[in-house]
């Protein structure tokens, strides 16, 4: 436990730089529950961030995950309209006003502000204004838009100053915008918008510029959008991409930006083949990347340590850095960037600082959502990941139906999800979905996942009936299987109607053991394409469904 304000000089028990969601949370939780002072350093809101331009709530608050998902909000208002008139509504396109979508976005953001204005002052922890940096391990100077300069003497410095958006070094770089001014941009061009990247702020904000009415052209450099997300899903990601009219350029490489007069570029490109292109439009978005905001705020000078690459501040599982009395949580470490998790951070520093007992985050089966259109949505593990740090077999578990709206609003996107389990324990260790309401439903499964469910758990759990979540709990027809002494094949009808099937080896979906068994469909696993349909199922009439050969077993090489 840290000593108290007073001792030894020290004027604070703690002294955030940050007022984002994780500075926010640690320093309230400090001073409201252990009665610790604290201050909290940030700079003057604004929309779109600069060294002199921030404010309370962070990059998620002012210029991330809020005003992205009320614009998200916004762009599907047109899917709607379109998908009415399967319904029986009339035909309407209203015009969309985009000015007056930003100046009531802005308006609550600026409200939201306020409130974390409210909560560190109901929390009596004292907000200062300005930029903060660290000078030694106990002293923090406060630099005024003013240019005045106040110095606080503290026994711990947090920094939890977040990241920035980078531009990738082409040339005219500087023509391009990121997604602080996209999130401001109150007129859209008669042109093309081109995004350049392929995470899910290129993705997210290809679907709101096109739900908004633009031409939009989305170009990366992989085969598909989202490195870091399951490939199956990536694959689903990129189709509805293009189902929606987004015009994907993959294994395309920006070279340069030109201006050819006043809203109009010219983007210059390489294909994987190496061949130059070019693509005129009227704006160019670049959503390349995020870096640490560690530049500039005194790190280097205090002897904390930064990673060689990223530049983002280096700590323990206690997210202390190199220098004992410095902390640091949120995206300005590059651990794993997600609002929720610096809260998390937040929390456990402040156990460790001032509730008397070190406390780590844990960062086990975290949920998280790419709000792309329709959403991705994950916890646990990916099928590729599976294999590199389990031991034994998993089995993965593959459902792909037309959700029930789609049936008559006439829409082609099917709904994607998929469930690894691991064999030996039966435990599921991951859950990846593609479809309407994804990040809703994944939040639920991350419940699950980090209280250890099994499959015969999700097995023995009933279904709420019409709903696409239902159907995480009906998956588990085995197709085939592969083991040692138990070779590979498929099982046949006969033995679904016999009940030859454990909970470790078979897990069969009992919906369709009933269909099986009642309409006689003894070779049901024996299309030539080693395909099941759930014929005759009376509860589901609604949905197109058609599975993979289901699970389909992997080999896991970690030992």
């Amino acid at each position: 436990m840290s000593d108290h304000a007073g001792e030894d000089g020290f004027e604070y028990d703690l002294v955030t730089i940050g007022a984002g969601s994780g500075g926010v949370r640690a320093s309230r939780l400090a001073a409201s529950k252990y009665g610790r002072k604290v201050a909290v350093i940030e700079l003057p809101f604004g929309f779109v961030s600069d060294d002199s331009t921030g404010g309370a709530g962070g990059t998620c608050v002012i210029r991330g995950c809020v005003p992205k998902k009320l614009l998200v909000y916004a762009s599907e208002f047109a899917d709607g309209f379109r998908a009415a008139q399967g319904f029986g509504w009339g035909a309407a396109s209203p015009p969309v006003d985009i000015k007056q979508l930003i100046a009531r976005k802005g308006k609550e953001i600026q409200r939201l502000n306020g409130v974390y204005t409210s909560i560190l002052k109901n929390a009596g922890v004292e907000q200062i204004e300005g930029r903060g940096v660290v000078l030694d391990p106990h002293t923090v100077e406060v630099r005024a838009a003013d240019g005045s300069v106040r110095r606080l003497r503290t026994a711990n410095i947090l920094v939890a100053t977040g990241g920035r958006a980078v531009k990738i070094p082409v040339e005219g770089k500087e023509h391009a915008i990121t997604s602080d001014e996209a999130l401001v941009l109150d007129e859209y061009p008669d042109t093309s918008i081109a995004v350049i990247g392929g995470g899910y702020i290129a993705v997210e904000f290809a679907g709101i510029f096109k739900g908004l009415g633009a031409d939009v052209h989305l170009m990366y450099r992989a085969p598909l959008p989202l490195r870091a997300f399951d490939d199956e899903c990536r694959s689903a990601v990129a189709e509805n991409l293009e189902l929606r009219g987004i015009h994907v350029h993959s294994e395309c490489n920006p070279t340069s930006i030109e201006k050819e007069g006043e809203g109009r570029y010219v983007l210059h490109y390489r294909d994987g083949s190496g061949q130059e292109h070019t693509l005129r439009c009227g704006k160019v978005m670049m959503a390349t990347g995020r870096r640490a905001n560690t530049r500039g705020i005194g790190l280097e000078d205090a002897g904390v340590e930064l990673a060689p690459k990223s530049q983002a501040i280096v700590v323990d599982e206690f997210s202390r850095t190199s220098v004992p009395s410095i902390w640091a949580i949120g995206d300005v470490t590059d651990r794993v960037a997600l609002t929720p998790v610096a809260l998390m951070e937040g929390r456990a520093l402040v156990e460790t600082l001032f509730g008397g007992r070190d406390v780590a985050p844990d960062y086990a089966n975290i949920a998280s959502a790419v709000f792309a259109q329709p959403p991705l949505a994950t916890v646990g593990l990916s099928e590729k990941e599976a294999q590199e740090k389990l031991s034994g077999e998993v089995d993965v578990y593959v459902s792909k139906f037309r959700p029930m709206k789609n049936t008559l609003s006439g829409a082609e996107e099917k709904t994607f999800m998929k469930m690894l389990v691991h064999v030996e324990s039966d435990k599921v260790v991951g859950c990846h979905m593609v479809g309407p309401d994804a990040a809703e439903i994944m939040q639920g499964l991350g419940i699950a996942l980090k209280c250890g469910a099994t499959k015969a758990q999700f097995d023995a759990t009933v279904g709420i009936h019409p709903s696409s979540a239902e159907e995480w709990v009906t998956m588990g027809t085995p197709s085939r299987w592969c083991g040692e002494g138990r070779g590979e094949r498929a099982m046949g009808g006969e033995e679904v109607a016999a009940g030859k099937f454990s909970s470790r080896n078979s897990r069969f979906c009992p919906r369709v053991i009933r269909a099986a068994v009642m309409d006689g469909m003894t070779t049901w696993l024996s299309d030539a394409r080693g395909m099941r349909t759930c014929l005759a199922d009376a509860r589901r009439p609604h949905q197109r469904h058609s599975c993979d050969p289901l699970p389909r077993r992997i080999k896991c090489g970690a030992s």
